[in-house]
């Protein structure tokens, strides 16, 4: 399955940011991790829906995966 990763963050508040390195200005916050990736679901979709009607070429996802590396 081809699909864009996305980034999660979590802030020194408690609340969640989500980005796309294949999506720039493609982002969603909250203060729930679950909604957060909701979110992130549908300014995808938004995203992808105005770059089609402003006739850009919509980003071929470039990331195959992630990984979580222990911190030292």
């Amino acid at each position: 399955m081809n699909g864009y990763v996305v980034v999660m963050e979590q802030d020194e508040t408690g609340g969640y940011g989500a980005w796309s390195p294949d999506l720039p200005g493609c982002v969603a916050v909250s203060r729930d991790y679950d909604e957060c990736i909701t979110l992130m679901e549908g300014a995808i979709q938004m995203h992808l829906e105005g770059m089609r009607e402003d006739g850009d070429p919509i980003p071929v996802p470039s990331a195959v995966g992630a990984l979580i590396v222990p911190a030292a």
